[in-house]
């Protein structure tokens, strides 16, 4: 899980995971969340699969950055 700082949000972008069959490469479901003053504002759902817990990562803090964006 990696956070940062975003106007007044913080937001934060999840790599899970996905383990399918024991003798494929792990893959990552990407998601993002985004808090205010310690309370959830708006989380995603599976954003898209990456290969890289590090792709995840920033593929959930770029979906949060557009949303914030978007709605803030």
């Amino acid at each position: 899980m990696e956070s940062q700082s975003y106007h007044c949000y913080s937001i934060w972008g999840h790599a899970i995971l996905q383990q399918e069959e024991i003798l494929q490469p792990d893959r990552f479901a990407a998601s993002g969340t985004i808090t205010v003053n310690g309370k959830l504002v708006e989380a995603s759902g599976i954003l898209a699969y990456f290969d890289t817990e590090e792709e995840a990562q920033h593929a959930g803090l770029a979906w949060a950055r557009a949303w914030i964006d978007y709605h803030g």
